[in-house]
């Protein structure tokens, strides 16, 4: 693809105006945030910015009915890290609980949502709603599950994020210097691998 082509798609994923097919609440969310953002004399930096997005997020589950905490069986918990908590939903998908602490902003998690489901199509997202947890935010996604039968070897990674433009920055980091696209946290559990394919199951992407 056009390289010029490829960076105006994904400034319009970003700016929530794609025409390409997006998991419909994540791409409305966000855009209910971009229009939050443009009312409101914050920055992002500023401490109280994801705090306001927090009770913009409650406001609209409240109007549209999109709490979704009796969506998930607590009992069928399999897994849990600094950012989320897994749960099995069926054997071919996976609820995931995620608070948005790797993102100085509720925004800046639903594009990397977006970002995923654009580069990783085989392990997109969907935003079946929010949950409250002992009165903490999550937004509650669906992923494939994928069940790896071969370990992960990292130097394929680095091998194929170099092949599509990304530079290895730091461990398991990396930057594409032409879509000012970052891509953290590429390591063994976050990629799994299945008869030889890998699939980016646990993504942090960030737009410069």
């Amino acid at each position: 693809m056009d390289i010029k082509i490829l960076k105006d798609e994904l400034q319009n994923i970003i700016q929530g105006k794609s025409r390409i097919s997006q998991r419909t609440l994540i791409q409305a969310i966000t855009n209910y945030l971009g229009a939050s953002q443009t009312a409101s004399s914050m920055v992002k930096n500023d401490k109280h910015y994801k705090q306001e997005e927090t009770k913009s997020i409650i406001e609209f589950c409240n109007v549209n009915n999109l709490w979704a905490n009796d969506k998930v069986n607590f009992d069928l918990f399999i897994s849990e890290g600094a950012e989320q908590k897994v749960y099995i939903k069926n054997e071919k998908t996976v609820y995931k609980l995620n608070d948005s602490i790797y993102y100085s902003s509720w925004q800046d998690y639903f594009t990397s949502l977006l970002l995923n489901n654009y580069f990783f199509p085989e392990t997109s997202y969907i935003l079946i709603g929010f949950c409250l947890v002992d009165e903490k935010l999550f937004a509650l996604v669906e992923q494939p599950f994928v069940k790896a039968n071969q370990p992960t070897e990292l130097f394929k990674v680095k091998e194929f994020m170099i092949a599509n433009g990304f530079e290895n920055t730091r461990n398991h980091d990396y930057y594409n210097p032409e879509l000012a696209i970052i891509l953290e946290d590429l390591h063994d559990e976050n990629v799994l691998t299945q008869d030889g394919i890998l699939y980016f199951i646990d993504t942090v992407f960030y737009s410069k």
